[in-house]
Parts: C-alpha cells; structure tokens; sequence
C-alpha cells in the first residue's frame, strides 16, 4: 500500500531554506477490514527514535468502523519543558475527513485538544457524548479512556490542534485499550 509523498513548506534553518520532507507511514488493519490511519512525521522535528515509537503507536488508532474513513495525525513539535524535569510539550495536527473516526484509546500524558475546522463528536469514559464547533476545546487527563471521537459532517472536513504533555522521550502519543 502506497501513499503520496508530503511535502512540508520551506524552514530557515542556519541562514539556509530547505524543503522537509516527510515521511508517510501507513498501517491498515485490513484483516478487520478497518480504514487506515495515517501519520505524517516530519523527520527534522523530531529525531529518528522519536518518529519510529510516534508511528507505532499511533497507528493503533485505526478506524474503529469498517468502511468510515480514517484520522491523519501529524505530529508539529517535540519539546521538553525545561521548567518541568522529565516532561515534552508535543503538538500534533489530527484531521478528520468527512465522517471520520477514532476509536476506543488513551493517552500517556494530559491532552488538551481545540478544534481548528468543522465540527466534531467526542466522548471520554464517565462522560456524556459531547459536540465541539470551531474554538471549542476539551482536556483529557493521563490514562483517561478516550471512548471515540467522531467528525459530526459527512461532507465537511474537521481539524483538532493536540498538545501533549508527557514523558521527555517524545514517545507514544496513543496506547490502544
């Protein structure tokens, strides 16, 4: 399974511009006949260790029903906080295409998340189903049960803004449950 390549706009970089490439990395779980999520990682934000354990864990997050696309996670930034021993800032892009979806899944650390474009359907384990419309936001402690999130259009695409504090490896973002 291919997917065309990203490209990312040009950075200043040490008085020089460069074009980032990205890497695309896929997983389809098409023995249950699940969409794939895909995660697009631009390799000079954050080092080769980093986007390899981003990937894999992040590719648990595929479509939780058959034939509903998918989610694109694209992680922004890794940095650690230097006013808190042992902890990363991570923001990530999540786009939700026309009906998109995200199942069952936590997180290691806390999750703010504030919706970019359209709108969509969300709800934590203990907590009522909520909709979020552009500038809206909801925060999830570490470890909470993330039941779904969902794009509330089947014609409209949806955009969330993630930040992720977590432990400073820059690791995982999503452990499946």
């Amino acid at each position: 399974m291919t997917f065309p390549d990203l490209h990312l706009p040009q950075q200043r970089r040490n008085g020089r511009n460069r074009l980032r490439p990205a890497i695309l990395a896929a997983i389809a779980v098409t023995a249950l006949g699940f969409a794939t999520t895909r995660i697009a990682i631009a390799p000079d934000v954050v080092d080769h260790h980093s986007m390899h354990n981003m990937a894999h864990m992040m590719a648990s997050e595929s479509s939780g029903a058959a034939g509903r696309p998918a989610t694109t996670v694209t992680p922004i930034s890794c940095q650690k906080l230097p006013n808190v021993p042992g902890k990363s800032l991570t923001l990530a892009l999540v786009d939700f295409p026309p009906n998109g979806y995200t199942p069952r899944h936590r997180h290691p650390g806390s999750v703010a998340a504030f919706v970019i474009k359209g709108t969509l359907r969300s709800q934590l384990e203990g907590e009522p189903a909520e909709t979020y419309t552009v500038g809206r936001s909801w925060f999830e402690p570490p470890g909470a049960i993330h039941l779904f999130a969902e794009n509330a259009s089947k014609t409209e695409p949806a955009q969330i803004l993630a930040t992720f504090i977590a432990d400073d490896d820059c690791g995982p973002l999503t452990i499946p449950d």
